[in-house]
């Protein structure tokens, strides 16, 4: 395995909601190592995105440590952080409302390049085209506006405008749930290649986990603001440890009429992160749950080498 570049430790982050808090990412730990991508999945409200925010400073942490090429990064100050943001970035999952409508496609790619004053100004709009070229653009549309292009081109254009300032890591947030599937493969296949070329570490945020399966080194699962599993890949697809990952995978759809699963129906909804359930967030929707699961929070172990689940009843 090659070095960590980057190394979370117990982060938390609490949202204020009225008399209560909103516990959407609650002591959550994993390194993601240079030049991989870890995918991370769960269901909507699980904590994904705030998790990937956090690891680039977008929002502040409540507690937690964390490491950037082995720097404390999670107190750095303004001055600080803006050095920092040339070597991490995002691709936002909709790619209409992430970009300003009133600046051209030129613009907007530009706009990196002139905070960070990487490139001089008179080879910025070169850098532009460029950029363009490689992330599949026509460079003649550098002059059009977000609402002129479709939504496929509007993703190469945060893509473009992530890769400006050529970063080290970059989280990808959901970039292709908003997108047609012809399209979401050509997007992926993009930034598979942008990663061989540029050496580009991700963390690719989904709840699809036939998308993350293409992209990943290895998949974290969450569920209630709480890291549940963390597997290689296709250890995950072979071997799921915890009941939440195994009723994930099989609502996998499956293209063959000669292959079935058994499909694990989940009862009830999703507990309110203003109030989660004591002892294992998940032993209100789980078939095994036991009178322990309900009072004691499992710990996340490793019970294969690089496969850690937080179950009391592996």
């Amino acid at each position: 395995m090659s070095e960590k570049l980057l190394e979370v430790k117990n982060l938390v982050k609490y949202f204020p909601s009225g008399k209560q808090v909103v516990k959407a990412v609650d002591d959550v730990s994993f390194d993601i190592y240079r030049g991989e991508t870890l995918g991370l999945v769960g269901e909507s409200g699980c904590g994904k995105s705030t998790t990937g925010r956090l690891t680039i400073r977008l929002l502040e942490p409540t507690s937690g440590s964390l490491l950037f090429n082995g720097q404390e990064i999670s107190n750095l100050r303004e001055k600080q952080l803006r050095v920092l943001r040339q070597k991490m970035q995002i691709i936002f999952q909709d790619p209409f409302s992430s970009l300003d409508p009133r600046k051209t496609i030129g613009n907007t790619i530009m706009r990196p390049l002139t905070v960070h004053n990487l490139v001089p100004r008179h080879e910025r709009f070169e850098k532009v085209l460029s950029l363009m070229e490689r992330v599949g653009l026509d460079p003649s549309w550098v002059n059009k506006f977000p609402h002129e292009l479709d939504g496929g081109r509007r993703q190469r254009v945060g893509i473009a405008r992530a890769l400006a300032v050529n970063p080290e890591y970059i989280v990808c947030d959901e970039p292709v749930s908003a997108l047609d599937v012809s399209i979401q493969a050509q997007v992926l296949n993009l930034l598979q290649d942008l990663q061989e070329e540029m050496g580009l570490t991700y963390l690719f945020i989904s709840h699809d986990l036939s998308v993350v399966k293409h992209l990943s080194n290895r998949i974290a699962v969450m569920y209630l603001g709480v890291m549940v599993e963390l597997a290689p890949a296709d250890e995950i697809f072979e071997q799921p440890l915890h009941p939440y990952t195994q009723a994930l995978l099989s609502a996998i759809p499956i293209p063959s009429i000669d292959h079935k699963v058994d499909r694990i129906y989940l009862e009830g909804d999703v507990p309110s992160p203003k109030n989660p359930p004591t002892g294992c967030r998940f032993h209100t929707r789980c078939r095994f749950c036991k009178e322990k699961c309900k009072q004691e929070v499992p710990e996340l172990k490793e019970y294969a080498p690089g496969h850690w689940c937080a179950c009391h009843f592996v």
